[in-house]
Formats: structure tokens, C-alpha cells, sequence
């Protein structure tokens, strides 16, 4: 049966061979055309696209071999079955290392013409596979939207080549990502795009609700269960049957409710609060936890075969500081909506703003990076954000404390480093604890540095209290005195 992409091009200077397996070719339903040479055939398949090459190891001006290698250098694609009559075992190594699909020898005897019909439609289904692969790579690269998540970094892509993937499958999806990253939006976008979509999506916030509730969210309760359940109520399983259940912070649920999910994943089957019967359901569940895996297992609070369980695709969603880039791109998406939202005429950020959004670490991920831009266009008042607009209270300087670092070329990474502890120490007002999480550093690794600084510069133990030189590393005319360090 004919193919998508059936085209297959014959290479080989023997016109008997070309007018022969061109005949039978064309009557399996291929359309087939010929190339007198090696030449011929890399022209040929420059110019269109071929489902698979049949290529002569031996022939003029690009022999077989040379072929290949034109093909991956120019990375043409195709399937390359190499035809000889000069089989040897060095040639059929070297034509399966330079990518060939399979090798085969002349003359074509009824035999290796059967192989060879055999072959072929199993060389352009890899080919149509690969195709598939290489137009969803094309179309992602393009991408700054896919659903409701917004990015263009490459770890962005990868969400999005997985998500494209496991969606139209029955599989558990587990997503893992610190606090803010998006990992709903993932869940809805796997909802999307899979068979379910027409079906409900249902999601439930595990670490929000106590024991109780969360019980009767999930499986429902029939009448009398409880006192106060006058009416029976079906729960979030039953009502999603057919479509995805979201179950958020999935870690923070009771053993108990674990090994009830866990059944309900392995029957499809669930029971009401109070009920008797067992209820058939037909969903998907999309999990998702910020907690570190392994050792939410060792602590026990994820059960072991609750996480193979879930964990049939896992994603794994990058922080914000892991995709800077896309950045620039969610703040100014909502600066728009916002704007929009409020009736203001906003229209950019001023190069101040632009600076601290592009160097702030984002510990809050996008849902930060959301809030911030929402308040400032509350709180703006000109046709532009400003930095103090756009800066939460607590890190906005005072006095001779500058929103910035500026490095002189030459300096050493060491004073580099010691000058931006020392800035953003005095911008969260001696809050060592703060300044280590914006540096993504840990705590006595601030505390050394301020340290180092009044040893090795003679600065005033007042730096390490708080206080920023008003210019310069270790100046000893130092700021007004901040609160003392604060113990965490």
C-alpha cells in the first residue's frame, strides 16, 4: 500500500538495474525516480524530498559512500539503502556508520527483491517518524506561547516537545517545579492537548485543604455519611470521569488519602465516603509537587509505589532564574494584560526597572514576577514603569545605597563578589538571611564576606551590621547605621 512520502529515487549508472527496479517499484505504488549518478542523485534530493534513496555503492562522480556523506554533512533527509555488487564487510560497516538504513547486495534475485520490498516501506515509516520530529522541533523553535504557558528558552521547549508527547497517551503525568513556576498550567496544557479535552478538567490544591475535606473532594460522600451530609455528592474522581484530575502538592496529602489514589489508579474503581458500592471512572490524573523527590519518599511523605505510580512521564519545570530569557517576555505580557485590565496607558518599563527585573534572582518564579508587574501598574503613575514602582518596599534602597553594582574592569572576582554581597546586605536592611536567598548563596557565605570586608579593608564593624560604604569597597566613611544582622 502506497505511503505518505513514497518518493523513492534510484541512483545507479546501470540503465538495466534504474529500468527494472524502477518498474517494479512503480507497480508496489511508489513513485520513483532515477539518477544516472551520484552527482545527479545529491541534486535530486537538494531539490525535493524522498521517503528513501536506493544508492549504487559503485558509480560515477559521488559514489555511495561519498553520497551518505554529502547527505549528513548537508543533513538532507532520507533513508539510504546502499545496492552492490561488490559486497564486502568493510563496505557494509562503513555504509551502516555513515547512516545508510540497511545494505544489499546484487544481483536482485527474486529473493533479495523480496527483502528489498520489505525494507522500504519500513525505511520511510523511520523517515516520516523522523519528519513528524523535525516539524515539531521547527514549530516549537518558533514559539513564545504554547497554551497558557508563555516562553522561548530552550528548557521551555523541552516542556513543551514533553507535553506534546505524553498528551495524546493514557499516562500519569507527575510535574515537578518549585513554587510559582506554572506547574497548573502545564497540567491544563497536557489536558489540551490530549483526547480529553472536550472532558473536565478538575484541580485540587492537596496542601490546602485538611484531611477531611480533601477526602470528600476527591472520592464524595453518600447521605447520612457524616453528620451535616443530608445529600449525597459525588467527588472529584466521579465528576472528572473522562476527562483530568490535577492533584497540586501532591506530597502534602495523609498516607491514608495516598493509598486511596494509589487504588484508584490501579482499579479505575472508587467509594464514596459512607457508600457500599464501587464506582467506575475514567480519568487521568496529572500530579505535580515542589518538594525535592527522593527525599519526600525517604521522610515518608510520598509513598514509593504512589510515585511510579504518578511518575510514568515526569516533568520537570525549570525556575525562572533557570530561564532569564524568557523574562523580558513575561513582564512585558503583563504589563499589557494588566494595563489593559486597568484602563492605565502604560507602555514599557524605564531602563532602571528593566535592570533590576533582568538581575532580581525571582526566588517567587513567574507567580513573583506576575504580582510585581500587577502592582506596579496599580501603583504607576506615568506613562512608564519605574524601578520604584516596580521594586517591593523591602528592596528598595535609600540614601547613598544604589539600586545597582557597578564592577570596574580589572577588578578581581573576589572584590566583585564582596561588593555585591555588601550592596544587596544593605538593601534588605541587614537581613543576611534575605540577601543569601537573593544570591542564591547560603547565609554563612554572607556572613563571611561582610566579615572579610571589615578585616581585610578596615571597614567598620557597622558594614557588617548593615551599613553600606557610601562609595567604594571598605571606605570607612560608612552610611547611616542599619539594624544589626538578623539571625534566621
Amino acid at each position: 500500500m502506497k505511503q505518505a512520502n513514497a518518493k523513492v529515487l534510484i541512483a545507479d549508472d546501470e540503465q538495466s538495474i534504474t529500468s527494472g527496479l524502477g518498474a517494479i517499484l512503480t507497480d508496489e505504488g511508489y513513485a520513483v525516480e532515477i539518477a544516472p549518478d551520484g552527482q545527479k542523485a545529491l541534486e535530486r534530493l537538494s531539490e525535493d524530498r524522498y521517503g528513501v534513496v536506493l544508492a549504487d555503492l559503485k558509480m560515477p562522480k559521488l559514489d555511495g559512500l561519498a553520497l551518505l556523506r554529502e547527505l549528513q554533512a548537508k543533513q538532507i533527509p532520507t533513508e539510504c539503502i546502499i545496492i552492490t555488487g561488490q559486497a564486502t564487510v568493510d563496505s557494509a560497516v562503513q555504509a551502516m556508520q555513515q547512516g545508510a538504513y540497511d545494505y544489499i547486495e546484487k544481483p536482485l534475485n527474486a529473493d533479495k527483491l523480496n527483502r528489498l520490498k520489505a525494507l522500504i516501506p519500513k525505511a520511510i515509516d523511520k523517515f516520516n517518524v523522523q519528519q513528524k520530529n523535525r516539524e515539531l522541533t521547527s514549530k516549537l523553535e518558533g514559539l513564545t506561547h504554547y497554551g497558557e504557558l508563555t516562553g522561548q528558552s530552550d528548557a521551555m521547549r523541552e516542556v513543551y516537545q514533553v507535553i506534546d508527547a505524553v498528551a495524546p497517551s493514557s499516562a500519569s503525568v507527575l510535574i515537578l517545579g518549585e513554587s510559582g513556576t506554572g506547574k497548573e498550567l502545564v497540567a491544563r496544557a497536557v489536558h489540551a492537548k490530549s483526547d480529553r479535552a472536550k472532558g473536565p478538567f478538575f484541580a485540587l490544591n492537596c496542601a490546602a485543604l485538611p484531611k477531611e475535606i480533601l477526602e470528600n473532594e476527591l472520592f464524595g460522600h453518600e447521605k447520612g455519611a457524616f453528620t451535616g451530609s443530608v445529600n449525597e455528592k459525588p467527588g472529584a474522581f466521579e465528576m472528572a470521569s473522562g476527562g483530568t484530575i490535577f492533584l497540586d502538592e501532591v506530597a502534602e496529602m495523609s498516607p491514608d488519602i495516598q493509598v486511596k489514589i494509589l487504588r484508584a489508579l490501579e482499579t479505575r474503581m472508587v467509594r464514596r465516603l459512607g457508600g457500599k458500592k464501587e464506582i467506575q471512572v475514567d480519568i487521568r490524573i496529572v500530579a505535580a509537587t515542589n518538594k525535592e523527590l527522593q527525599r519526600a519518599i525517604a521522610d515518608g511523605e510520598l509513598r514509593e509505589d504512589l510515585y511510579y505510580r504518578l511518575a510514568v512521564v515526569q516533568i520537570d519545570l525549570p525556575p525562572l532564574r533557570e530561564r532569564s530569557q524568557d523574562t523580558k517576555l513575561l513582564a512585558t505580557e503583563f504589563l499589557s494584560r494588566y494595563a489593559g485590565q486597568n484602563g492605565k496607558q502604560i507602555g514599557d518599563f524605564d531602563s532602571a526597572s528593566w535592570d533590576w527585573i533582568l538581575s532580581y534572582h525571582w526566588p517567587g518564579n513567574v507567580r513573583e514576577l506576575k504580582n510585581a508587574v500587577e502592582r506596579a501598574v496599580i501603583m504607576a503613575r506615568g506613562e512608564q514603569i519605574t524601578a520604584n514602582d516596580i521594586m517591593p518596599r523591602h528592596l528598595r534602597t535609600t540614601g547613598d545605597i544604589p539600586a545597582s553594582v557597578t564592577i570596574p574592569v580589572g577588578a578581581s572576582m573576589s572584590d566583585a563578589r564582596k561588593q555585591l554581597v555588601l550592596r544587596t546586605f544593605a538593601s534588605t536592611n541587614g537581613d543576611a538571611a534575605r540577601t543569601a536567598k537573593l544570591l542564591g548563596v547560603a547565609v554563612d557565605e554572607v556572613r563571611r564576606d561582610l566579615l572579610a570586608l571589615v578585616s581585610e579593608n578596615g571597614a567598620e564593624e557597622s558594614v557588617v551590621n548593615g551599613a553600606a560604604p557610601a562609595s567604594g569597597v571598605g571606605r570607612s566613611t560608612a552610611a547611616p547605621k542599619k539594624p544589626p544582622i538578623k539571625k534566621r
